[in-house]
């Protein structure tokens, strides 16, 4: 698995693993079943904190994403359709705020939508 991190980004880095094994989950590059990397292997590879990756891994686990086992460890968990939190309608929420301050027009925001929703099918 090939996770890039940003140390210079104000986004910690357990949420940086976090989103980028969400985003790999949605846009179908992580199956159902399939094997994560063990949280010692993943910090070893990426040069980061055995703890980092735990924290990682746990709120992973806890959004429903993986599921974990002490003898298989962590993998991506079955597709099931879940509500979408509270929290991610207020970012979207701040977003298209913050696309509309910047000049674009509702057609012009569904068509940017439609096209990175594209995008993450094609991936």
């Amino acid at each position: 698995m090939l996770l890039t991190f940003d140390f210079s980004s104000p986004v910690p880095i357990y949420m940086q693993i976090r989103n980028q094994i969400v985003i790999g989950i949605a846009e179908d590059k992580l199956k159902p079943g399939e094997k994560l990397p063990t949280i010692r292997a993943l910090a070893e590879e990426s040069g980061i904190n055995m703890m980092t990756v735990s924290k990682a891994y746990q709120l992973l686990k806890q959004e429903g994403y993986i599921v974990t086992d002490r003898r298989s460890g962590a993998v991506v968990a079955k597709a099931g359709k879940t509500a979408a939190k509270p929290e991610t309608i207020d970012a979207l929420r701040l977003n298209l705020s913050e696309l509309r301050l910047s000049g674009m027009n509702k057609e012009e925001i569904l068509a940017l939508c439609a096209r990175l929703y594209e995008e993450g099918e094609t991936k």
